[in-house]
């Protein structure tokens, strides 16, 4: 039954793509209803008071905003009234710190439960270290009938539903980390090649499968390269790997390797692959540090590469070197195949590419008999 819902998932990959909830709340103006939200920050503060009538729907409220440092500790006061009659409810308050787009349980900041008329009720939270800087949302709700824990993305008939800015620092700058996007993707230039990294904080779901954070890796087949082996085994959660082409068309996936489950590996044909992006998420919304390895298999040819020739750096911005070469014949392909640069006599000074456009080029390298035939990805 779970390959069903994993074919289901990348024949529509638009349907699990996460963002803010902003679809439920309530259907009524009536009854029951937030009627005042206070959350005191470093400089500034959110005071919101509500008249009736209640709204339909989620109200946004984001032009409101206060700052919060993580590590340090505040009160958030809710009064829960209503706009009517008076019918026993639940409330509930997140902050979703780590900007994934959903409000998990664990960021939740407080619950209420109880009829209203009410007395204020003011809940103290810390905001965590590891909170990612930046802006991100706070959402309140009251919801008539309902119990705690509330979903925050629930539909019903009266209550509110609210969303407000909170501007975090003191926390993780995610800046650092990489790979958030396929735009953003970690390149990965040599092989083997291993990162140990996590999905535990600055990643949010970008990937079609599952609502777990992922991460994304651009790997560049050489000519010579058949075949792409990338395998979690060893990591700390329940993984999921895939990997897509440039248009996005699946190439190959896996939840289990039998061999060291529930990690996962792939094996990926190479062959007319200019680019690779491998996608590293976990199974359902698990999160963690894992071990990324990544090998690859080269066809059986006479003129291989030789290790120790290396452009670098790589990604360039305008100028690369290739490495441990003396009196080479250097030549840069684009992608549809056109040479856009020679160099005769080649014994490593600095190749200029500030006039070339961003992407991804193929440099042919021939020293001492050998050829060598690397990608090089030129990114401003």
């Amino acid at each position: 039954m779970k390959q069903f819902y994993l074919s289901l998932a990348l024949a529509f990959p638009a349907l699990l793509n996460a963002q803010y909830c902003t679809n439920g709340g309530p259907s009524s103006t009536a009854d029951s209803q937030v009627m005042f939200v206070r959350l005191v920050g470093q400089n500034d503060s959110i005071r919101y008071n509500y008249t009736c009538p209640g709204t339909i729907g989620v109200q946004n409220l984001t032009n409101l905003s206060t700052s919060l440092v993580a590590g340090s500790n505040y009160q958030l006061s809710v009064q829960f009234g209503t706009c009517n009659g008076n019918y026993a409810g639940a409330g509930e308050a997140w902050i979703d710190y780590d900007q994934s787009g959903t409000f998990d349980p664990n960021e939740s900041i407080g619950t209420w439960q109880g009829l209203p008329p009410v007395a204020l009720s003011v809940w103290s939270f810390n905001v965590p270290l590891m909170s990612q800087n930046g802006a991100t949302r706070m959402r309140v709700t009251q919801q008539e009938a309902g119990s705690v824990p509330l979903d925050p993305c629930a539909a019903f008939q009266w209550g509110s539903v609210m969303d407000f800015t909170i501007n975090i620092s003191g926390g993780v700058d995610c800046s650092a980390y990489p790979g958030d996007e396929r735009s953003d993707a970690i390149p990965v230039t040599t092989m083997p090649y291993t990162h140990s990294w996590s999905t535990s904080y600055c990643y949010s779901n970008q990937n079609y499968v599952y609502p777990s954070p992922d991460i994304y890796y651009l790997v560049l087949p050489t000519v010579q390269t058949a075949f792409i082996n990338a395998t979690l085994c060893g990591s700390s959660y329940d993984t999921y790997i895939s990997a897509i082409d440039p248009q996005g068309n699946v190439l190959a996936y896996n939840d289990d390797n039998p061999n060291c489950a529930p990690y996962s590996s792939i094996s990926i044909p190479a062959a007319g692959q200019d680019s690779i992006y491998i996608i590293v998420e976990g199974w359902g919304a698990n999160a963690g540090s894992y071990i990324l390895n990544i090998t690859q298999g080269i066809v059986g040819v006479e003129e291989v590469a030789s290790p120790e020739i290396k452009l670098y750096p790589n990604p360039a911005d305008n100028g690369f070197v290739i490495q441990n070469v003396s009196n080479a014949s250097v030549t840069l392909y684009d992608v549809a195949g056109k040479s856009v640069m020679s160099i005769a006599d080649y014994s490593g000074e600095n190749i200029e590419t500030a006039e070339l456009a961003e992407g991804v080029y193929t440099v042919e390298c021939i020293s001492q008999g050998k050829t060598s035939v690397q990608k090089l990805v030129i990114a401003r």
